[in-house]
């Protein structure tokens, strides 16, 4: 939140330079993007109540996060792939393709929970998607590089761009409008990719459900209780998307603004 806070904050500045159209939508850009981060603030608080209770749950079938992704993997044929707890903010319960693994979360790992079962086999059941060479699986992971480094990517490229353009011209131009387009080109296209990725994560959520049930690990009661808790992770996903949207458009009318005043300023020292 205090990223997307400072970005409009930053904002501020240049808006007194523009003309009244893109000064307003900068505006209400700006406005959403508040809104929308609050509401993704009580989301977060709401699924942080809801993770906290299904943790204290102890699942029928008494098995922790690790052993939930082992049982399944394993009874599926993917004994190959290996499960590894991690402490990483970025990657946390993840399948990665490339390294042929599950991410499990210390807490999630070593806890016989209803949030542990869950986080455990829904990601296990990303690899048995892999697995059945599933389309949208495939694609996702085609795309995953992109989805990580597309917006991390956005800030540094302008920089780049800009200083590339004072270094070897003195001024802001037409190196720092091409590759602010390229970024801004990379930002969209991981906003994109991130409504495919929340389809193959509910696709997952949907095998889970099938998996469990085959393999007796979880109660019809149960699998009710991971419907709400995946509905809230789909929710906050949903939320995240919104932002990084509201974001694009706000980096787009700023770079925009950002060029309408260089080229008001060239036109009046002519």
């Amino acid at each position: 939140m205090d990223g997307i806070l400072n970005n409009v904050n930053d904002g501020a500045d240049i808006l007194s330079n523009v003309n009244g159209g893109v000064a307003v939508a900068l505006c209400v850009v700006a406005v959403l993007i508040c809104v929308v981060a609050l509401f993704s603030g009580i989301i977060s608080i709401w699924l942080g109540f809801a993770y906290y209770k299904y943790n204290r749950l102890e699942n029928s079938a008494g098995l922790t996060g690790e052993e939930a992704a082992r049982m399944i993997l394993d009874r599926c044929g993917l004994e190959n792939i290996k499960v590894k707890v991690t402490g990483s903010l970025m990657f946390g319960n993840s399948y990665s393709h490339y390294f042929k693994k599950v991410r499990i979360r210390r807490m999630t790992r070593n806890k016989a929970s209803l949030t542990a079962l869950a986080m455990g086999s829904q990601k296990a059941a990303l690899a048995v998607l892999d697995k059945e060479n599933d389309e949208d699986m495939e694609k996702r992971i085609k795309i995953t590089p992109i989805i990580y480094f597309g917006p991390l990517a956005f800030i540094p490229l302008v920089a780049i761009g800009a200083a590339i353009d004072v270094v070897l011209f003195n001024s802001a131009g037409f190196v720092t409008m091409a590759v602010s387009l390229l970024a801004l080109a990379f930002y969209a296209l991981s906003v994109v990719f991130s409504v495919m990725t929340l389809k193959t994560e509910k696709k997952a959520q949907e095998r889970t459900y099938e998996l469990l049930k085959e393999n007796q690990m979880a109660t019809d009661e149960e699998i009710v209780s991971l419907h709400k808790l995946f509905r809230l992770y789909n929710i906050q996903y949903i939320n995240n998307i919104i932002i990084s949207v509201l974001e694009l458009i706000y980096y787009a009318l700023r770079i925009f603004a950002m060029f309408s005043n260089n080229s008001s300023s060239s036109s009046s020292n002519n």
